[in-house]
Formats: C-alpha cells, structure tokens, sequence
C-alpha cells in the first residue's frame, strides 16, 4: 500500500510527522514545486518524500489535506480515480449549505472524485494535537472514520492504528459521520474532541 498527503500546510505536515514517526513512507505533494517542499519535508523524517502532484498521486491511498475550496483542482489531476482511496481531512467550516447542495461536507468532497472510495478522516483535530505522538501513557488518541464505502474504511483503520491511533467507526457519512463534519458556521459534536483509548 502506498500513500500521499495532498497538501502541506499545518495538517499536512502533521500527518507528515504521524507517517514518519513509524518510518512509514509517504509523498507529500501541493501546489508548490517538490524542490520547495523538500528541505521541510526532510526535516519531518526520511520516509517524507517531496513529490510533484501527478506523481503523488499514483499512490494507492491520498489524504486530501487542502483548504476545502481547492478539493476541485486536486480531483481534476486524475481522469478516473478508480481504484483510490481518498481520506478526506478538509473542513468546510464557513460553507453554506447551499454551496453543499444540502449534503455533508465529505459526500460532497466525493462527488469530484468519481470512481474513489471516500473516507472522512483525520479531520477532527487540530494540527498540533494531530502532530503530536498519538500514545499517551498507554492509550491510543481516537481518529474517527465516516464513509458511505464499507469495504474503505478497514484499510484506513488499520493505516490509523499503525500510526498509532485507536480509529472509530462512525458509520456513513450522513449518520454518524454528520458529528464530524462542520455545517455553515457550526462544527459538528466530534471535532476538537480528543479522546484516547486503551488498545483492545
């Protein structure tokens, strides 16, 4: 399985941290140049690779961590996304409604990526928090996952607790997924939320 972060800014970069704490390698792309991320990504950890958007995107798994607006430009890189899984860390806070066509966030996110599986991710902590090593005296911090796709959200589970997180299933986007996502000018019940969890 390979992965990539879209997008480096503070979220980017913390799940940057997140993947080279564990030495996992990753690609780590924005709309920046490769060369001008590199020194940062460097510095991260030598499994954080600076690569040019095309090539980030031939990762099997991509984490979209750009300002909710640019999720268009991203999704027009690919002809098909068929095959990719897409963990959606945006929030749309500041979105109105109407601009969602009355859905939430992340199934409106999906819409642009024809032919990936979607999963909300990642999204729910602020960067530092996001940044900082997941287990606390034995307990694993809580990353909830939505998804309108089942058969997605295992992979991502199992990408979170190798990062050292504890993943909880909130179920479809619409149910659960809905006290994750930021509505208008209101967050949902979940974000900032940050729980941890003894491992099973």
């Amino acid at each position: 399985m390979s992965y990539a972060i879209v997008g480096f800014g503070a979220v980017g970069q913390a799940l940057a941290r997140a993947f080279a704490r564990k030495n996992i390698k990753v690609a780590v792309a924005s709309r920046r140049p490769p060369e001008a991320l590199a020194p940062q990504a460097r510095a991260i950890g030598l499994t954080v690779v600076a690569k040019s958007l095309r090539d980030a995107l031939e990762a099997d798994t991509i984490i979209l961590a750009v300002p909710f607006g640019e999720h268009r430009e991203v999704a027009k890189a690919l002809p098909s996304w068929q095959g990719k899984t897409v963990i959606d860390a945006t929030n749309a806070f500041g979105v109105l409604l109407e601009e969602l066509d009355g859905l939430p966030s992340s199934a409106f996110v999906a819409k642009a990526f024809t032919g990936a599986k979607l999963v909300k991710g990642f999204n729910h902590l602020i960067a530092a928090t996001l940044a900082a090593d997941p287990i606390v005296e034995g307990e694993h911090r809580v990353v909830f996952l939505s998804s309108d796709d089942e058969d997605a959200i295992a992979p991502v589970a199992a990408l979170a607790k190798q990062l050292g997180f504890a993943p909880v299933n909130l179920g479809k986007l619409n149910e659960g997924g809905a006290l994750v996502h930021a509505r208008g000018r209101t967050w949902g019940q979940l974000i900032f939320q940050d729980l941890f969890k003894k491992e099973q």
